[in-house]
């Protein structure tokens, strides 16, 4: 027999011979890296100004239908912008005066009583006597009063950071009212310029109706906001008119105030007024608790669906990275306009991807419930 005979292996298929990268695909790469790295720190460095151009463009989305209302009813843009603008500017002035005035009172009868309490104080007199006499705060004071002029001397400083800050917030502030003013002032020639850009007349026809529906996701989310927080401020005021609280009115719009922030707001305008109201009394302090306890579930099971029914419906855990991606950028104020903003992304991805899809839709949706717009509109 022959000897057996080794099977043969298959040839290697030979590699393909590895082209070398042209050297403009990596100058092209390297450009990029380099445009990516300047964008960024150009972003960083004008990061205020974005800030400032984003809150404006916020206040000039609120504050354009009432300008387009008067506009239709043959005002010029100018005046009715200036209308609009001067009413809301004396709604805040009202509103800064309710607060201020009876704080200032209050502060000038404490001016004017100030000896008779120092006086009480140093007999034991009274409750600032008692409170003084049983935590023996005038040993304190004789035993440490040289400390104590040294921190009242350098008590200036502070009061120079705050009132940096104050002449800083006012100048923000009429920033953003200018910018506001002229956004919506100028609108409607920005819209069409930014529209005649785009050939496809089917896009453009989209583009202006999906801007529609973000416009509307805005300005709906914050007037259901703000009627809740009007119905929060008179109940409270009600309320603790009714129990002889003090400062009713002063509290009542604190809560109205604290209630527009998201999650939390209801809480912070609840901690004061129960505070006072068990300083007036703790019969009081205690009708307040169970007051807003059984408010905040009416507010929550009740009052939010049936207001924000047809506006911007946002999921829970959507609500809560919203906020606090808005109050690390903008504080406060990126806290109220932090669900807003993510009702508008919420109806830009669902149009991206219905239109990746293919079955884009004819007329634009809010909320969950994916109410066309042109029915939202006419339910108003």
């Amino acid at each position: 027999m022959g000897r057996p005979t080794r099977p043969t292996m298959p040839p290697m298929a030979l590699e393909p011979a590895r082209r070398p990268v042209p050297v403009r695909t990596i100058l092209a790469t390297i450009g990029l890296v380099l445009a990516t790295i300047v964008a960024i720190a150009i972003v960083q460095k004008l990061a205020n100004v974005i800030g400032l151009l984003v809150v404006a463009l916020f206040f000039a989305i609120l504050l354009t239908p009432p300008v387009d209302f008067l506009e239709r009813h043959r005002m010029r843009r100018s005046l009715a912008t200036i209308v609009v603008f001067l009413s809301g500017v004396v709604l805040f002035s009202l509103m800064i005066a309710a607060f201020v005035q009876p704080i200032a009172r209050e502060v000038d009868d404490f001016i004017e009583n100030f000896p008779t309490f120092v006086e009480d104080a140093r007999e034991g007199r009274g409750p600032i006597g008692r409170v003084v006499t049983r935590f023996e705060i005038d040993t304190y004071i004789e035993e440490n009063q040289d400390q104590l002029e040294r921190q009242l001397r350098g008590a200036g400083a502070p009061a120079l950071d705050v009132a940096r800050s104050v002449a800083s917030g006012v100048f923000t502030f009429v920033t953003i009212l200018v910018l506001s003013f002229l956004m919506i002032l100028e609108g409607p020639q920005i819209t069409a310029g930014i529209l005649r850009v785009i050939d496809d007349g089917d896009r453009r026809e989209r583009l202006r109706k999906v801007a529609a529906d973000c416009s509307k996701a805005v300005t709906g989310y914050m007037a259901g906001n703000l009627v809740i927080s009007v119905i929060a401020g008179v109940t409270t005021f009600v309320f603790l008119s009714i129990i002889g609280v003090p400062f009713a009115g002063v509290l009542g719009l604190w809560v109205a105030f604290a209630d527009l922030i998201p999650l939390v707001g209801a809480t912070l305008g609840a901690i004061p007024t129960i505070a006072v109201a068990f300083l007036s009394s703790p019969t009081d302090g205690i009708a307040a608790v169970i007051f807003y306890v059984v408010y905040q579930q009416f507010e929550n099971h009740l009052l939010q669906p049936t207001v924000m029914s047809r506006t911007v419906d946002i999921n829970p855990l959507g609500v809560l990275v919203s906020v606090l991606v808005g109050v690390d950028l903008f504080g406060i104020l990126g806290a109220l306009l932090a669900i807003p903003a993510a009702g508008v992304l919420q109806v830009i991805v669902r149009n991206l991807y219905d239109e990746h899809r293919g079955r884009l839709k004819p007329v634009p949706t809010v909320g969950t419930d994916e109410i066309p717009i042109t029915e939202a509109d006419d339910g108003e």
